[in-house]
């Protein structure tokens, strides 16, 4: 019995233990990192996206900050541990060394008759027959009787002062540190700890295997829905124009999942009146149109009204239940978009080429989205073959500004960024009208958009020019630069209400024939990572060109500089197609801004293979760079190619100028363009 209660004394010490053998070197890992976070602001500082309370760090932003699960969980076990350690220093104090000297109240070295005194004393204290309490004669027995015995009885003395025990050596003995009650119920102690065994070794992981199964069944990796995926792959069309990614997108099975109230038929009726003109309803049949648009699924309608609310800013008309919704279908879209883009390049054709058209159209729409703007506004009006969706996303401007800006020759965005500071504030404050306040809002803007530029080079490793079938090397350098000196940051989107961050797809493509024949996502956000990717990519390709271990790290030195002045390396592979010239395009589109997007264009020249396969010589061609709207000097014949571009921006009076000779599959290209016009296709 006492052994089993010191086993169970035990195993507060052992569950204190297994907690704090991990929980100690993570909490002070995650110290470390918090303390070593930069302060410095990443996101938009203008009036409007300080209005909007996103990045206002008030104290319930704070709270909700600090309140994640991992932060939670670790203050919750860290109570745990000081409950614990209380407990057990109680314990402690409980559990006291048998003393016999202490407990008749003497100190050691004291004679027989002065310990038969002391005796004498406690027993008219202790004994029964004085004092009938039943912890009185326990502690009588256990303690008084066994610490006088030991102190007159010369062997139990002897054993007391050998081994600490009147009964002399006390033999070893081995227990299991569990509570009581698991080894000692009615004889049943071996039925208890099996089934503690099986509870805990067993059933519990089962049961969270079976809940982490459950939901990955149903979830991809980026916490999608596999049914979303799936509609997403059937309704993807190579054709697919920008005007109708809007009716693939809202199909998402997350969005299906939005209930649709019975009360919100009203107020869907009067948004439906707000956003009619974004609708693509035919004006002519508008009763039939209308009727068809109410047919569609509840669920459909309501998802793409509320989109087309936060395209239009009109959120403040929303009932408090749609406002709701709305933010959620919002928090889903950026998520739900990018798997939409995979969507759209995932290889379909037999060559394992993507589709460019439908590729652009999901990122056109991801921008509107995020900047809140009208996929109307794409459209050339004004003279501007942009259109002036650009503008919109800047903090005071609208339609009735715009109009005023083209009375001043100002068409297009990239003539705006490309002013010099003193000419734009004289600008934006005589015709615009514009309060010194509100012309720094723009200034703030304009600084942290980001310019781009691109260094592309397309390779066979090891081998002189390209043969058909050979597996070709893409390796591109993606500069960003912004006037304010951040590398990521935050966009400016006031009117999205949660934070986003901006990501570029870099897209290899042939616009003649609508396939896109490499992609890749870019962020400029994780810094080590890209550090460490480009490392890795340099040190391989080094390695396989034959190259000794110096040139090789100061290859690596060179990389990891770039990538930390600005640059990020993107690296993949292709099988060269049949024998031919192709005037391929270099995309790098933005996610988040408007008017940012950039492309060159590469001529990549692909020989016959030989009959005893040896390589032929390198063969460079000078051309004239692929650009924006640019005639070829090449034989390449104009073609109707508009069928691929983005039906809210035309080409026809493209104004690119940083035209640029390439050789074959190589292309420097540097711009900063404006709306789709940057990442559309070229009229050759």
């Amino acid at each position: 019995m006492a052994a089993s209660e010191e086993n169970s004394a035990l195993f507060p010490i052992f569950i204190l233990t297994i907690i704090a053998l991990p929980l100690v070197p993570y909490t002070i890992l995650k110290l470390c990192r918090a303390a070593s976070k930069k302060t410095k602001s990443i996101h938009c500082e203008c009036s409007i996206c300080t209005r909007s309370g996103k990045y206002r760090k008030s104290i319930f932003k704070r709270i909700s900050n600090f309140s994640t699960c991992s932060n939670l969980t670790l203050v919750l076990l860290w109570v745990i541990m000081g409950v614990l350690v209380y407990y057990i220093k109680n314990i402690s104090r409980e559990i006291q060394v048998f003393e016999p000297f202490s407990i008749l109240g003497l100190e050691p070295g004291v004679s027989d008759a002065e310990i038969k005194k002391a005796y004498r004393r406690l027993s008219i204290q202790y004994h029964p027959d004085k004092n009938p309490d039943p912890e009185a004669h326990k502690y009588f027995v256990e303690y008084i009787s066994k610490a006088y015995q030991a102190l007159t009885d010369p062997i139990s003395r002897e054993n007391f002062e050998k081994y600490g025990h009147p009964d002399g050596r006390q033999g070893f003995q081995m227990g299991i540190a569990l509570p009581q009650f698991l080894l000692n119920i009615d004889g049943a102690s071996g039925g208890i700890l099996l089934l503690w065994i099986v509870g805990v070794c067993i059933l519990l992981p089962l049961v969270i295997a079976v809940i982490y199964l459950s939901r990955s069944s149903k979830y991809t990796g980026n916490y999608v829905m596999h049914q979303t995926l799936s509609a997403y792959y059937y309704f993807m069309k190579p054709s697919l124009a920008p005007s109708k990614v809007m009716d693939v997108f809202i199909k998402a099975a997350e969005y299906m999942e939005i209930p649709v109230r019975r009360n919100d038929g009203e107020p869907l009726q009067k948004l439906f009146l707000l956003v009619r003109s974004e609708l693509n309803l035919d004006l002519k049949n508008i009763k039939q149109e209308q009727a068809k648009f109410w047919k569609q699924h509840p669920a459909l309608v309501k998802t793409q009204l509320l989109i087309q609310a936060q395209l239009v800013r009109e959120t403040p008309a929303l009932s408090p239940e749609l406002q709701r919704d709305f933010r959620r279908v919002l928090e889903l879209a950026p998520r739900l978009l990018e798997e939409l883009m995979k969507m759209a390049v995932i290889p379909r054709t037999a060559q394992g080429h993507g589709w460019l058209r439908p590729a652009i159209g999901v990122l056109e729409l991801s921008q509107c989205i995020i900047q809140a703007v009208p996929l109307s506004t794409r459209k050339a009006a004004g003279g501007s073959p942009e259109g002036i969706a650009p503008f919109l996303q800047l903090p005071h401007f609208s339609e009735a500004i715009m109009k005023k800006l083209t009375r001043k020759k100002v068409r297009t965005f990239q003539e705006l960024r490309d002013m010099a500071l003193e000419d734009r504030a004289e600008l934006l404050a005589q015709a615009a009208g514009f309060s010194a306040a509100e012309a720094q809002d723009v200034e703030k803007v304009l600084a942290m958009m980001p310019s781009l530029t691109l260094e592309v080079t397309c390779e066979t490793e090891g081998e002189e020019g390209i043969q058909e079938g050979d597996i070709v090397t893409v390796h591109t350098w993606v500069t960003l630069k912004r006037s304010n000196g951040l590398i990521g940051a935050l966009p400016h989107a006031p009117h999205y209400p949660f934070q986003k961050e901006e990501n570029f797809w870099f897209l290899l493509a042939d616009p003649n024939s609508n396939n896109v024949w490499f992609s890749q996502k870019v962020s400029f956000m994780d810094e080590a990572t890209a550090i460490t990717t480009a490392s890795k990519a340099i040190e391989e390709t080094m390695e396989g060109a034959g190259a000794n271990v110096e040139e090789t790290s100061t290859a690596v030195r060179e990389a990891v500089e770039r990538v930390k002045s600005g640059s990020r390396l993107v690296m993949g592979k292709f099988q060269a197609p049949a024998e031919g010239t192709y005037n391929l395009t270099c995309y790098l589109l933005c996610d988040s801004w408007i008017g940012c997007d950039t492309k060159t264009g590469l001529k990549l020249k692909v020989l016959k293979r030989t009959r005893a396969g040896t390589r032929g010589g390198y063969i460079a061609e000078e051309g004239g760079a692929l650009e924006d709207g640019g005639e070829e000097e090449d034989e390449i014949e104009e073609e109707a190619d508009d069928d691929y571009e983005s039906e809210y921006s035309e080409d026809e009076d493209d104004k690119d100028k940083n035209r640029k000779a390439f050789a074959n599959g190589t292309a420097h290209g540097k711009g900063s363009r404006s709306d789709s016009e940057g990442s559309g296709t070229d009229e050759d």
